[in-house]
This record gives C-alpha cells, structure tokens and sequence, in this order.
C-alpha cells in the first residue's frame, strides 16, 4: 500500500452568490455556483503507524489542533476507530480570508486523501457528511465537481460551467466571513431563483450579494475591485478578500498581471469542472 501521496488542495470561486434568507439559528441560505481553479495549495500525507497526526509547517496565529487539516484526521480517525496516523506537510499558496476555500479545500484533500493512505474505503457521501462538520464548503471539495449549491451551500448539484482563464486578485487583506454575514447592511433577500434560470442567465448576469458589504468594510477590496474592473468584468468570490476576472486568453490574463499595482497580490488560473483532487485520485 501507498505509503506517501502528494496531492492537490484546489482554490474555488463562487461565480455567483445570492443571499436569499437567513435561518432561525443565525445561519444564511444560498444559492451559489462553485467552480474549481488549477491553482491551490499541496499536501503530502505520509501514513504513520503509531496513530499520531502531525502538521508542518506551523502556521501564525493558529493551532496545530485548531487547524482545519489535523481537525479533518482526527474526525477521519473518531468516526472509523482507524489507528493509524500521518504526517502532513501543507505547502500554501492561498490566502487566508482570501474566499477562495483554502481552509475548506485543505481539508477535504486531508479526508480523502487519508481514505486512501489508510485503506478505509468510506465513500464520497460519508466523506462529504464528516466534511460538513468541518465547514459548510468542505463538502463540495470532497465532491469535487463544479457545482450549484443551496442551503448554507452544502445541498449541491453538479454542473457544467464554462473553463475560462481567470485573474484573481488579492489585495492583501483578510475578511472576516462572520463581519460580512454579522452586517446590517447586507443584502438577505435576494429572491430565490432556479439553478435552470442562473444558468441560462450566465456569467453576464451574475453577482455576489456579498460584495457591496465587503466595499464598505475593507476599502483594500473596494480598490482592488476598482482596478480590475477596469479592465475586465470582477466580482467578489465568497466573502472575499479576492476579486477575479473573467478573461477570453492566457496572454490577456498575463498582461493584466503584469500591470499590478505593488499593493495587490495575483495569479491566473484556469476554470475546471473536475477537481484537480479527484484528476490526481483518478475518481
């Protein structure tokens, strides 16, 4: 049996996000169109045999056992009784309270990546139930298709999407998801409509409820949608802090790059239907 895999932790972007209500107990309801990216962060899972989890390298300001990834094992190991154990080494590119699922991303791959390396066999439906005690994107990572999502984003149908080229733009800040949905001013009405009906109305007429509330607290963001704006068509993914542009080529892409003010952070990608995770699984 394998003994060390090396594996994926893909980015997502929502393409859309309507808010359209909010629950008894706080949470909101959504209706919102994932999509993965090329780009992410890498783990490599190294399977112990002593039952201990370790994390490397150490992240600032969080825990080891706090950290989403040891989280996702320690679950893996509770919910199966399994004794084995791995040592995990986390190669980040994503920002955090980026909104591009790094954290969600990361464990997913921990989860079905430790699956495999300890020959557990759970399935994607039970994966995809532990993922969502971790967080309520968790789930479409261990799914691994691009997605329309509701509910707090965890009923999901899979989807094709278009698979353009993408700028996205991080203007080094972080957001804070619970400052966003925690807002008086945010937008919590939007009215529901169909996956049918957001598909055929397409990336021209797609918004994210969000983005208004995230100008108004982190000016950094509302610069940063400014700038790329002017450019190509932006929108917010998530909660932020990232924007991203839709663009027709690679060469477009490299030359919006290229002009990025000192202050921004940027990288291209490509749009996939498929998980990166799930291509390097062969699932």
């Amino acid at each position: 049996m394998t003994a060390t895999l090396n594996l994926p932790a893909p980015a997502k972007l929502n393409r859309m996000l309507h808010i359209v209500g909010r629950r008894a107990d706080g949470y909101h309801e959504l209706q919102t169109l994932f999509q993965f990216l090329d780009y992410g962060d890498t783990l490599q899972l190294t399977r112990r045999d002593d039952g201990d989890i370790t994390l490397s390298p150490a992240m600032d300001g969080i825990r080891s056992e706090e950290n989403l990834i040891v989280r996702a094992a320690r679950l893996l190991q509770a919910e199966t009784g399994c004794r084995l154990g791995a040592d995990i080494h986390l190669t980040k590119r994503l920002p955090m309270g980026g909104g591009l699922g790094g954290g969600s991303s990361d464990a997913a791959t921990t989860l079905l990546g430790l699956d495999r390396l300890w020959g557990l066999g759970l399935g994607e439906e039970r994966l995809a139930a532990m993922g969502l005690a971790l967080g309520a994107d968790v789930p479409v990572f261990v799914r691994g298709r691009s997605a329309w999502a509701e509910g707090v984003g965890e009923r999901l149908t899979p989807v094709t999407l278009d698979t353009p080229c993408f700028v996205v733009v991080h203007p080094g800040v972080a957001v804070a998801t619970a400052a966003v949905f925690g807002a008086a001013q945010l937008t919590r009405d939007t009215p529901p409509i169909t996956m049918a009906r957001a598909l055929q109305g397409g990336a021209p007429s797609w918004h994210n409820d969000c983005e208004p509330t995230v100008r108004s607290l982190c000016p950094p963001v509302a610069e940063a949608l400014d700038w790329l704006g002017r450019r190509a068509p932006t929108m917010l993914t998530g909660t932020g802090a990232c924007v991203f542009a839709r663009v027709e080529t690679d060469a477009e892409a490299k030359r919006i790059v290229a002009d990025l003010p000192s202050r921004f952070m940027a990288f291209t990608a490509r749009g996939l239907n498929l998980s990166p995770l799930h291509a390097a699984l062969g699932r």
